[in-house]
């Protein structure tokens, strides 16, 4: 969970940039645009076995 905590004379439009940067760094925004919509249960068993497929194609090793 990210936290900020404003200073005493700092402004809003600081604090709002700060906390959009840390939020940044967690990577909080791809994981909110990922759960966005309802997935049904075929679709993210397709989008798992292609993401497998992928992984596997990456890590595949000459002998």
């Amino acid at each position: 969970m990210t936290q900020i905590i404003p200073g005493e004379d700092e402004g809003i439009e600081s604090v709002l940039r700060r906390f959009k940067r840390e939020v940044s760094k967690a990577g909080i925004f791809p994981d909110m645009k990922k759960n966005r919509h309802f997935e049904t249960p075929i679709e993210k068993k397709k989008r798992k076995a292609f993401a497998k497929h992928k992984q596997r194609k990456r890590t595949f090793r000459y002998w």
